[in-house]
C-alpha cells in the first residue's frame, strides 16, 4: 500500500488493459452499426482493422511501462522482479536444453 501510495506501482498498466477490451468492444459495436448503416465491406474491414489498430495503440503504451520496469530494475540491481507487468522468457534457461 505504501508503494501505491507514494507513486512507486503504476496503476495504469491495469487501466491500460481493461481500456483495451472497452476499446474492442465499441470497435465491434461500431462496426456492427456501419454494416447496417453504410455496407457490409466497411463493417467487416472495421471489424478486423479496428481491434488491430485498438491493440498496436494500448501496445506502445504498454512499451513505455515496460522501459520504465527495465530502467527500475537496472536501477536497483533487481532480478526482474519490478513492479508492472511479468517479465516474459524470451529463450531457453541454462537449465533447459537446447533442441
Amino acid at each position: 500500500m505504501k508503494e501505491f501510495l507514494n507513486f512507486r506501482k503504476m496503476l495504469t498498466p491495469m487501466v491500460i488493459q481493461i481500456v483495451f477490451w472497452l476499446a474492442v468492444i465499441m470497435v465491434v459495436i461500431a462496426s456492427f452499426g456501419i454494416m447496417a448503416n453504410v455496407g457490409v465491406l466497411e463493417g467487416l474491414m472495421m471489424l478486423i482493422v479496428g481491434p488491430l489498430v485498438v491493440r498496436i495503440y494500448c501496445e506502445l503504451l504498454i512499451v513505455i511501462f515496460r522501459i520504465h520496469d527495465e530502467l527500475v530494475m537496472i536501477r536497483t540491481g533487481g532480478t526482474g522482479e519490478a513492479p508492472g507487468f511479468p517479465v516474459v522468457p524470451t529463450g531457453p534457461t541454462p537449465a533447459q536444453p537446447i533442441t
